[in-house]
């Protein structure tokens, strides 16, 4: 087998992932803790753990001048706030999401199912999209009455 080294063109493929291993690019941690919603999180500091609650992810994002807050049972997560995203499956083979930073980490365990989720936000867009072809359909309705009422 020959590798040629010389190459500046050669290039690595990406990394794939599947339930285990560490995750640096910030746009693939996002990416992963975008499908969260529900969660079960610690947070732990030189090995101790500190804070623990259920709660709801309402936002991923990546801004190297904004915190990730937690409180009131709600997370907002920076992925800027953390070196890396250690990927694991846990003894009853459920994902767990470790976000480092030197001596800290906050664990995140799912406690919904992103695909179970998702085929409720599909039942919820169609029956949306149901209730505004109703409501058009009866301002349709209503402007050719009136239309039909003002004629000479």
């Amino acid at each position: 087998m020959s590798h040629n080294q010389s190459s500046g063109n050669a290039k690595l493929p990406a990394p794939c992932i599947v339930d285990t291993g560490i995750v640096v690019n910030k746009q693939d941690i996002q990416r992963l803790l975008s499908d969260l919603s529900r969660v079960r999180y610690c947070y732990i500091q030189d090995g101790v753990a500190g804070s623990e609650s259920d709660g709801y992810v309402m936002e991923v994002f990546s801004d190297p001048q904004c915190s990730t807050l937690v409180a009131n049972r709600t997370l907002y997560l920076n992925v800027h706030s953390f070196d890396y995203l250690e990927l694991k499956q846990l003894d009853n083979n459920q994902s767990c999401f470790d976000l480092v930073q030197e001596n800290r980490q906050l664990r995140l365990i799912p406690v919904s199912n992103p695909v179970e989720e998702q085929s409720t936000r599909r039942l919820n867009a169609a029956a949306l999209e149901a209730v505004v072809t109703e409501v058009l359909s009866a301002g349709w309705d209503v402007r050719i009455d009136d239309e039909e009422n003002f004629s000479f």
